[in-house]
C-alpha cells in the first residue's frame, strides 16, 4: 500500500509564498508520474502541476510562472514551491501518485491566501 503523506500548508497572505512536501512511503517512486491537485470548496478537484518520471512538468493556466513542481527520487519526496499566491489558490492541495496504472491519493494539505 503507497502512502503519501502531504505538509507545508497554512496561512499566507496575498503576494506570499508556501512550499508543499509530499512524502512517498513506499517503493516506485522514481518510475511514477506524480502531481498535485487542488479542491476549493464547492468546487471539482483540479490539476495543479504534475511531473513525471523523466522530470518532463505539466501546469495548469492559472499557476504557470508562479508554481513549480519538483522531485527528489533519493529521498522520495515530492515538492510544490508556491509563490505570488492569490486568494483564488485557497483550497486542499493533494499529491497524487500515479504507479503503472493505479492511482494513490495524499489526505490533503489546506492552503488558505487571506489577508
Amino acid at each position: 500500500q503507497v502512502q503519501l503523506v502531504e505538509s507545508g500548508g497554512g496561512l499566507v497572505q496575498p503576494g506570499g509564498s508556501l512550499k508543499l512536501s509530499c512524502a512517498a512511503s513506499r517503493s516506485g517512486f522514481t518510475i511514477s508520474t506524480m502531481g498535485w491537485y487542488r479542491q476549493a470548496p464547492g468546487k471539482q478537484r483540479e490539476l495543479v502541476a504534475t511531473i513525471n518520471p523523466g522530470n518532463i512538468t505539466n501546469y495548469a493556466n492559472s499557476v504557470k510562472g508562479r508554481f513549480t513542481i519538483s522531485r527528489d527520487n533519493a529521498k522520495s519526496t515530492l515538492y510544490l514551491q508556491m509563490n505570488s499566491l492569490k486568494p483564488e489558490d485557497t483550497a486542499v492541495y493533494y499529491c497524487k501518485q500515479t504507479l503503472v496504472t493505479t492511482d494513490y491519493w495524499g489526505q490533503g494539505t489546506q492552503v488558505t491566501v487571506s489577508s
